[in-house]
């Protein structure tokens, strides 16, 4: 099984615990084996197994109080 790497971009990430709390939520995402989010930029880089579905990330960054601006 070949693995995805799809970079996103969220607003409102300013600090660590910001990065911390987007990365927790979007983990949750069945399929998704790691992310790295970074605040300086606003980007967050998600592997999974397959192409996520948008609208999952968007709740998930959602849940962790940002919002998602689409893919970078």
């Amino acid at each position: 099984m070949s693995t995805v790497t799809t970079t996103y971009k969220v607003s409102g990430m300013t600090c660590g615990h910001c990065e911390g709390a987007v990365s927790e939520e979007i983990s949750r995402i069945e399929g998704v084996s790691a992310v790295r989010a970074q605040a300086a930029s606003g980007q967050v880089a998600v592997t999974s197994s397959g192409e996520l579905d948008d609208a999952a990330v968007r709740d998930a960054v959602d849940e962790a109080g940002y919002e998602l601006v689409g893919r970078a």
